[in-house]
This record gives C-alpha cells, structure tokens and sequence, in this order.
C-alpha cells in the first residue's frame, strides 16, 4: 500500500532512482508548441530553449546548458548569481519553474514521443 503521507511522498522522490527521476524533469510546453504538437508537457533536455515563469530570474530566456536528475535542476544561459568574490556561478532551477519555447529535435527518439503524445 502506498502512503498518503507527505514526508513519505518527498522521501520516496527523493531516493527515486534515475529512470524514475527522469520522469519528473517535465515542463509545459508554450502555447505555440502546445498547438503545433498536441501536447502540454515535455521532459526538458539540454539544447531546449526555456523562458523561467518564477523567482527571481522570472523572464529571463536561454539555452539549457546543463540537467542534473540527482537534484532536480536544470542549468540555463545566462540564469546565474554573483558571489561574493565576484565570480558568477549558474543558478540551478526547478523544471516545473520554466516554460520551453523552443524544442532540440535533433534526437529521433524524442520525435517519436511527442509525436505519439
């Protein structure tokens, strides 16, 4: 039986493995992608263009640079912070915190699965 509870739920996200984790790096699609494809959601991959909805970087467009399935986060162009030595450093941010605009079709299988979407 599986558990109703939040601290479980977060525990049992947490400690996922990587084929399941990859299941949560989806983000919805724009309204012009949505029309053009038929589907709401994608999983974001790096070379995908993403305009970030929330937070402080809010309207903030670029690349993907970077995924990291272990934490959850992507890496965006241009999305980082300066520390305090003045060196900047990307901020990672959630997936569900994006919009992708443009899709990197480049790879056959991910045709595949929008278009059976």
């Amino acid at each position: 039986m599986v558990s109703n509870q939040p601290r479980k739920q977060r525990k049992a996200r947490y400690n996922a493995p990587l084929h399941v984790k990859q299941k949560y790096m989806g983000a919805p699609l724009s309204k012009e992608l949505r029309e053009k494809y038929g589907c709401r959601s994608a999983r974001v991959i790096v070379g995908d263009t993403v305009k970030v909805m929330r937070g402080d970087h809010a309207g903030s467009t670029g690349k993907v640079e970077g995924i990291s399935l272990k934490h959850g986060t992507i890496v965006i162009e241009g999305v980082s912070v300066s520390k305090a030595d003045g060196t900047e450093v990307a901020r990672p941010v959630y997936p569900s915190n994006v919009v992708i605009t443009t899709l990197n079709m480049k790879d056959e299988r991910r045709e595949s699965i929008i278009s059976r979407k």
